[in-house]
């Protein structure tokens, strides 16, 4: 349904990277590992690296899941917002194009999820 305003009408989002206090907001999927129903929304520093995001951020994420201990950092292979990416171990987010609300995928191979199903 169609909604007319009697005014005019300003919004300001209030997640712009300006809000972040220098941080940025990072969205991390583990692809195949449904238990986590959605992707992670991480408060990264946009100067560190993908490996120290990793460590510091992804990894604890998804200590939860059985197969996490057996991710190798790597054996993944990546996509950003929807196209393959690889990562360099020594460039910044930034500086790889991993911005404000960027989205990560990760993909396991040989890691499918509890039983095999992607949970």
């Amino acid at each position: 349904m169609a909604v007319k305003a009697i005014s005019e009408y300003t919004a300001v989002p209030n997640d712009l990277v300006e809000n972040f206090n220098g941080m940025q907001l990072l969205y991390v999927h583990w692809q195949n590992h449904i238990m986590f129903c959605a992707p992670f929304a991480l408060l990264v520093s946009p100067d560190a690296t993908l490996p120290e995001v990793f460590a510091s951020h992804i990894q604890p994420a998804i200590a939860p899941h059985p197969e996490s201990a057996k991710v190798k950092y790597d054996d993944i292979q990546w996509t950003l917002n929807g196209e393959s990416f690889e990562p360099t171990q020594s460039d910044t987010l930034l500086a790889q194009g991993i911005d404000h609300k960027s989205m990560l995928t990760m993909t396991t191979p040989g890691l499918n999820g509890l039983y095999n199903v992607n949970f």
